[in-house]
């Protein structure tokens, strides 16, 4: 039986209403989520939070304690803890001392403990600590009231506390429970404390209040990014008259667009950019979320300083700088929060990554082309798909099958009437280089005849209800359970089923997909789990419930890494992450629509994935609701194809739309969008490289290349693929021209179809068809391709390197090249790679290699050379590689000024230098 009838049974069964959008009726508003209607309505005139600088302790060189007091609580003690980190980071860690209950401390986020760096107080006396550390980051701590400031080459960034939101929610016996006087009656009894009710759903809050709400401030920043996952802007928008932005992972039905409601994932991490300086505060909490953003200004008359940078520009006549202003509220859990000093986009890219974890480099066929949609009927099925992208000639490496093809919905079986030989069925598939994935959701089917939930069941590993008993709710299958990740038992048993004993009819040709994760449970308050739910350790899920998909997708990993004895990068993608997530998955934004504005907001909500660490990252092409015409389905693509995560995918109710079914005009323009992500792979191979090792994600902002150009501060209608291609996909339907910024003084851009030249700084109109959308390679960049057409990406990872040279204003461009296996970790374990350094300056391009102890075999060489911005035709073109020397065939085109070298012949793994005279 199909899901979507699935969950229109469930629908009427759960009298959950049914709309073409999302009904948010069905979803808290802050208002109806009473910890975050107190947080926000907290707003004194002054905090009574005090620190005691006479209890400081140095527990160890870069590791300050202090006591800190709430005036207004004299038995409410809570302990500072301020740890300067490399990287120009600061922690502080602010908990309970001696709570009636633990509090909740988030793990298996961070890859291993910060590193510590030594401070150097400058500054102690009754009322504050100024210190000093790694490069260029200060703090000062002011004693009373309670408030840090943040300083990154002496510019003030960022403040905490200075407007006085600091609210810490200790933990307290009930009023009138075993006769336990109240701290305070009125402030204890307040509506939402100990149960809380939403629409039919009951919220026990055994344990009562635990929020904490804090400020946390930019000071001469208008720009703040990141917290995802919302479908909205880029550049932050203010909430002064909506909800504040929440971080719950949900399953909503059709989101809709432009609001700040909280979606499948949740990173709680911000940025702000100005043209002096990136900085960023991370909060690492898993529970429930609320962000306030507002746009002030600052009045600087009395403010510390008169000194015209202390802020890194001068105040206006008012003596006011812009700040944004941020208040973090959280249902539980402790302050643990983050400060990245940047000072420059890639600093902040590398201090996250340092703490959370790079991506590391995927497999190469996973950044090819995906095919999917719900769902590929059966084995006939798969097969006509496959044989559809032969005949019309189009690259593939991945088909996906969705939920259909189990056994009713049991995750690791198969449905034998339509997929009786599914190991013969990938087996195949591998002979045309390509891949398959299968899903599988974290909902387990209850049924004693099912393998894997009698055994769950008779281990006790499912996730608990309140009264102890295992819990049980509707998912797909009907009536389902919950594995419990948190048990490292249960983690580990999970990640064990991804066994080739375990998981009959799965090959080394089959990689996973983690849906509906959050996870999504159709008859659960918000349509997930309820707060009160108990997972291993006593942690309720009001604790925890951001963390659940990323454990899911972990131990995915986990498992997919064992069965290949450690050989084999596994490829997961998820629908549900939180911070951490990158190291082991790629994510996509969920059930996005056939819609013109889906296509244009999937370029913010990517961006806000990118800069916050998580770098593989795709929408689906099309859109899953709904019906895309052709012209919209065209448009996808060419953005797509210029994205880290390229698959198409659709609902069960939608039409077909595989490539070819659109016409051949529409299949050629769809063929021609795939054909350059394969073209480039090279490319985003190299950027993926580069991720792992430095932070830096393949999509980024346009300002993360050009950070002094204010212009490029809340673009989101274009972005950079590295620092090489500026992209600006095409939006609207009934378009011919499009308005396109070029970023950075004194740069140069040339597209890349015509080499036609554009000046940086500058705004051009462009004239567009249906062939292309506007792309541009940046002066000074060197990208390298592969132009021989195959049918997948791993079919041509010996083929020959064409070098794309786009030179800048002082003739000059520089770019690397990394190249490996594709697929194995011989690229760490035995050092077995290619990365090598081309560079144009005085009519030279050289190729030097990054590593010379790395080594990897491979009959790749340069095949072509384009140089474009060329002034002129050179009279003699001469390669020289070791005792070789060649003088390979060049042409000329005046007009465009490139200058084409054909087959110049050096190996891609040796030294080469060719010269222009």
């Amino acid at each position: 039986m199909i899901r979507f009838i699935h969950l229109i049974s469930l629908i009427l069964l759960l009298n959950i209403s049914f709309i073409e959008n999302v009904d948010r009726n069905n979803f808290k508003t802050c208002e109806q989520s009473a910890f975050c209607r107190r947080q926000r309505k907290y707003k004194p005139d002054t905090t009574p939070y005090e620190v005691d600088l006479s209890s400081m302790k140095t527990i160890t060189n870069g590791h300050l304690q202090f006591s800190l007091l709430n005036t207004l609580k004299s038995h409410v003690k809570l302990q500072l803890d301020l740890y300067t980190l490399q990287h120009n980071s600061l922690r502080v860690k602010i908990n309970e001392i001696n709570p009636i209950r633990k509090r909740y401390e988030v793990e298996r986020v961070l890859v291993s403990e910060p590193k510590l760096v030594s401070v150097n107080i400058t500054k102690s006396d009754n009322n504050q600590i100024e210190g000093r550390f790694d490069k260029t980051a200060r703090f000062i701590l002011n004693a009373k009231p309670f408030r840090l400031d943040l300083f990154t080459n002496d510019i003030f960034v960022m403040s905490v506390n200075s407007k006085n939101m600091f609210n810490f929610e200790h933990y307290r016996k009930k009023p009138a429970s075993d006769g336990a006087p109240a701290d305070n009656n009125a402030e204890d009894n307040e509506d939402g404390m100990w149960e809380e009710t939403f629409k039919s759903h009951h919220d026990s809050k055994p344990h009562g209040p635990s929020s904490i709400g804090i400020d946390v401030n930019f000071l001469n920043f208008e720009n703040v990014y990141g917290i995802p996952e919302h479908a909205d802007a880029f550049s932050l928008r203010s909430t002064h008259d909506t909800d504040p932005y929440r971080l719950f992972n949900l399953d909503i039905f059709e989101y809709d667009i432009k609001n700040p409601m909280a979606l499948y994932g949740a990173i709680p991490y911000m940025l702000a950019h100005n043209e002096h300086a990136t900085v960023g505060f991370f909060w690492l909490n898993a529970a429930e979320g609320w962000i306030d953003v507002s746009n002030d200004k600052l009045n600087t008359k009395n403010l510390f300083s008169t000194i015209t940078s202390f802020f890194g520009t001068k105040s206006n006549e008012n003596n006011e700088v812009p700040e944004v202003t941020t208040h973090w509220m959280f249902e539980s859990g402790i302050f643990d929060g983050f400060f990245f000093m940047g000072p420059t986009p890639n600093d902040i890219f590398k201090q996250y990554t340092a703490l959370t974890g790079a991506t590391p480099t995927p497999p190469l066929w996973s950044i090819a082309y995906h095919q999917c949609r719900w769902n590929y009927n059966d084995e006939d099925d798969v097969r006509g798909v496959n044989n559809g992208f032969e005949q019309h000639q189009i690259p593939v490496d991945v088909i996906w099958l969705d939920i259909e093809h189990t056994n009713g919905k049991r995750y690791f079986t198969w449905d034998t009437s339509k997929f009786p030989n599914p190991e013969k069925m990938q087996d195949d598939l591998a002979v045309y280089g390509r891949k398959m994935i299968t899903i599988s959701d974290p909902h387990i089917k209850k049924d004693d005849g099912y393998q894997v939930y009698a055994d769950a069941k008779s281990r006790g590993y499912f996730v608990k209800s309140k009264d102890g008993s295992d819990y049980e709710g509707w998912c797909w299958p009907g009536s389902s359970m919950w594995l419990d990740y948190f048990n490292p038992e249960i983690y580990k048993w999970y990640s064990q089923r991804y066994s080739y004993d375990n998981y009959k009819g799965s090959t080394p040709n089959l990689f996973i997909w983690n849906d509906m994760n959050e996870p999504s449970v159709f008859n659960g308050p918000e349509v997930t789990f309820p707060k009160d739910v108990v997972h291993y350790g006593g942690w309720e899920n009001r604790d925890v419930h951001n963390l659940y998909g990323m454990l899911q997708h972990m131990a995915t990993f986990d498992g997919l890494l064992e069965r290949s004895n450690g050989n084999i990068r596994p490829f997961i993608l998820t629908r549900s992450f939180f911070a951490g997530s990158q190291r082991t998955s790629a994510v996509w934004t969920g059930d996005n629509a056939a819609q013109w504005s889906h296509l244009k907001i999937a370029v913010p909500m990517l961006l806000s994935l990118s800069v916050t660490g998580i770098g593989f990252i795709g929408a689906d092409v099309g859109g899953f609701f709904f019906n895309p015409d052709a012209k919209l389905l065209v448009r996808w693509y060419q953005a797509a194809a210029f994205q880290p995560f390229f698959r198409e995918h659709a609902h069960i109710d939608t039409a077909r739309r595989e490539p070819w079914l659109f016409g051949d005009d529409n299949t050629r323009l769809i063929r021609q969008a795939i054909e350059q992500r394969y073209s480039y792979l090279p490319f985003w191979y190299t950027l993926f490289y580069r991720q792992e090792k430095h932070g830096v994600p393949p999509m980024l902002p346009l300002w993360a290349n050009f950070p002094r150009d204010t212009n490029t501060f809340k673009t989101e209608d274009s972005y950079m693929v590295g620092n090489g291609l500026l992209v600006y996909p095409v939006t609207e339907a009934d378009i011919n021209q499009v308005s396109v910024y070029f970023p950075g003084q004194n740069t140069v851009w040339y597209d890349i179809r015509t080499f036609t030249q554009h000046n940086g700084s500058e705004t051009a109109l462009i004239n567009v068809d249906m062939e292309s959308i506007p792309i541009y390679q940046c002066g000074g960049t060197i990208i390298p391709q592969r132009l021989r057409k195959r049918r997948a990406s791993m079919l041509a990872i010996h083929d020959p390197i064409t070098l794309v040279v786009a030179l800048d204003r002082n003739h000059e461009a520089e770019g690397e090249l990394y190249l490996d296996d594709g697929q194995t970790y011989d690229y760490r374990q035995k050092h077995a790679f290619i990365h090598r350094r081309f560079t144009f300056k005085n009519n030279e391009l050289k190729s030097i290699s990054l590593d010379s102890s790395a080594k990897f075999e491979t009959d790749a060489w340069i095949e072509r050379i384009v140089i474009v911005g060329y002034p002129k035709n050179p009279s003699r073109v001469e390669i020289n590689s070791g005792d070789k020397q060649a003088i390979p065939i060049h042409s000329y085109q005046d007009g465009s000024q490139v200058l084409i070298i054909r087959r110049p012949g050096p190996a891609v793994t040796t030294d080469w230098t060719l010269t222009l005279s």
